[in-house]
């Protein structure tokens, strides 16, 4: 059974050489097909099978990408080397197969001949006709493609003899999954700056002057580029576009469906077989011996495959009165509907609602005006680049096109005026002084230029101006500190045995957590210092601006009931032994070419590289 398997996987890669094979084939019949670009030991890689199979690649990296690729970039992207490398692993397992005398025999090789599909007639068996054709059209004879099919096979019973049954250590899978879905029992205590034992003290002009130049590069400006830029938005030419009223009217009847709302339902409804199953249902809701949700239930239905979403009146044609005039939480029926008669449940009304014109005249004036202002700004892009290119600076700009120019320290990090949009921000982050200034746009449909007029260093900050700043944060690292003091105080007495609810304060508890998941409230780097203690460990934590007092209770091995960690692990198992086995077979390929000797003749390459050209 094994060897029908590897068998068959011969005959399809073959057939797919033979059909990938059937584009470019201006460059097959090199030299006969006969001479070879380079050999293994006594198996020659033949100039014919060279040029087709880097042919094949060509093509086949051309409808990855969807464009052409021309064969400089393919030499220089390696791809005739790697093209070269797989027929050298070939021809080296060739080599050893025949070294081996491994082949297969006459009636093998017909009977996979006559299951290749390519070969068949339209009854579906073998058709000579169709071979010689489909063989004459690859540029193959018969003698060469049957030859190639053997050596295939047997390269491919090679292989197999030596890949097959690797088997990679169950130590591997379990070490990464144990990483990856270990759980952890643990509780903490999170002290903020409301759980200090003491208030803070003012803090004096001696600490606050310390703290300051002890964290200069926080109270440092970045490095900025001063840029001129004139602006033009959708909103400051807005006024100037009118609107008249019939327009205006006529915009909100096209929104009709939008401003006027009818009354709705939200009803569900079960369907029955006839009338009188309908009606038995509504006798047995009506004396209570079961609800709406029970028949849902006796009928292998969810409440999803039920509801109907919210319901107008034309909906439901012989129920609507009904429907429309019950309470919440009623059921009504039975009614005809397209699913038979129907019971329906009523879960929520929803009122009509009338938007008159003039509560949205202005909303709907606005954005008229608005998308009117962007393709006003549109049409007047090419007369500002006009402007631009004919000498006018962007000064100029402000009142020869009506743009607003200012000028900016930027940094990445600016929010004024159009350093808001990631376009200003890109264009700003990449202006040179020698780039001439260019309309762009903006993602509102605004436009704008720059102009890089120098770059302003680094400067440290006042402390009178950043005063604020440091007592804020001499606060936060002193509350910090103080925070972490009062945790680490707690930890010897729970390490006598003292319960962490006796210390008095709110004590989290949490279960089986992965290293995966994330706490809220916690910082980043919780759980990766979680788990690198072990059980009973208790350790204080820092983060967020407060401090976590953690007491490891257990650690669990990974849930292999869980069906996720069993398919991760099988998953593991199956990349492990694949990634063995390539290495192997790998390993084993090599020391054939150094057994055997790999011989290049360069110039055939030469030639094979000439018609590609």
């Amino acid at each position: 059974m094994a060897g029908s398997s590897i068998s068959k996987t011969a005959v399809w890669i073959l057939l797919a050489l033979l059909i990938l094979g059937l584009g470019g084939f201006g460059i097959t019949n090199l030299s006969g097909g006969v001479s070879p670009v380079g050999s293994v030991g006594d198996e020659d890689i033949a100039i014919d099978d060279y040029a087709r199979a880097l042919q094949q690649e060509i093509n086949a990296i051309e409808a990855q990408t969807g464009s052409p690729l021309a064969f400089a970039e393919a030499q220089a992207a390696g791809v005739d080397r790697i093209v070269l490398g797989r027929l050298v692993n070939s021809a080296a397992l060739d080599n050893e197969a025949a070294q081996l005398g491994l082949s297969i025999g006459d009636d093998n090789l017909a009977r996979q001949i006559t299951e290749i599909p390519a070969f068949q007639g339209p009854g579906g068996s073998f058709d000579r006709e169709a071979y010689k054709f489909a063989l004459d059209r690859a540029g193959l004879t018969e003698a060469r493609f049957e030859q190639q099919l053997r050596k295939e096979t047997a390269r491919t019973l090679l292989q197999g003899a030596i890949v097959r049954g690797m088997q990679m250590p169950d130590t591997y899978a379990d070490t990464i999954l144990t990483f990856v879905a270990e759980r952890r029992n643990f509780s903490y205590i999170r002290l903020t700056s409301g759980d200090l034992e003491t208030p803070l003290p003012e803090p004096t002009e001696a600490e606050l002057t310390a703290y300051y130049e002890e964290n200069l590069p926080a109270f440092t400006t970045p490095e900025m580029k001063r840029i001129t830029y004139a602006w033009l938005s959708p909103e400051m030419v807005v006024d100037q576009i009118d609107v008249p009223e019939d327009q205006l009217r006529t915009e909100y009847e096209k929104r009709a469906d939008e401003y006027n709302t009818p009354e709705r339902r939200l009803v569900e409804r079960l369907g029955f077989a006839d009338a009188g199953a309908a009606e038995a249902a509504k006798a047995r809701i009506a004396s209570g011996e079961v609800d709406f949700d029970a028949l849902v239930a006796e009928r292998g239905l969810s409440l999803s495959d039920v509801d109907m979403g919210d319901a107008a009146r034309g909906d439901i044609p012989d129920g609507t009165d009904a429907v429309f005039s019950a309470d919440v939480g009623a059921v009504v029926g039975p009614f005809d509907s397209p699913i038979g008669p129907a019971l329906y449940r009523v879960n929520g009304k929803l009122e009509a609602h009338q938007t008159a014109f003039e509560d949205v005249e202005q909303e709907l004036r606005d954005e008229i005006a608005l998308d009117r202002a962007r393709r006003l700004i549109e049409g007047r892009m090419t007369e500002i680049d006009g402007l631009l290119a004919g000498g006018a600076t962007l000064e100029e700009l402000e009142s020869e096109a009506g743009m607003e120019v200012k000028q900016m320290d930027w940094y990445r990090e600016s929010g004024q005026g159009p350093a808001n949009y990631e376009s200003f921000r890109q264009a700003a982050q990449t202006v040179t002084a020698d780039d001439f200034p260019q309309v762009a746009t903006l993602e509102d449909g605004g436009i704008f230029a720059l102009r890089l007029d120098g770059t302003v260093e680094p400067q440290v900050r006042p402390f009178d101006e950043v005063r604020d700043e440091v007592v804020a944060g001499w606060q936060a690292q002193e509350t910090d500190k103080r925070l972490r003091a009062q945790a680490e105080a707690m930890i010897p007495r729970l390490s006598e045995g003292l319960e962490m609810s006796a210390l008095g304060f709110d004590v989290t508890e949490e279960t089986e957590i992965t290293r995966g998941e994330f706490i809220m409230g916690t910082p980043a780097n919780f759980l990766d210092q979680v788990f690198s203690m072990e059980r009973g460990d208790i350790r204080a934590v820092d983060g967020l601006g407060a401090v976590f007092v953690v007491r490891m209770d257990d650690i669990l091995p990974p849930d292999m009931d869980t069906p996720e960690v069993a398919a991760l692990r099988q998953q593991l198992t199956e990349q492990a032994q694949q990634g063995l086995a390539q290495d192997i077979f790998q390993a084993y390929a090599t020391d054939i070419q150094m057994r055997a000797g790999v011989q290049i003749d360069q110039a055939a390459l030469n030639a094979v590289h000439a018609n590609f050209q």
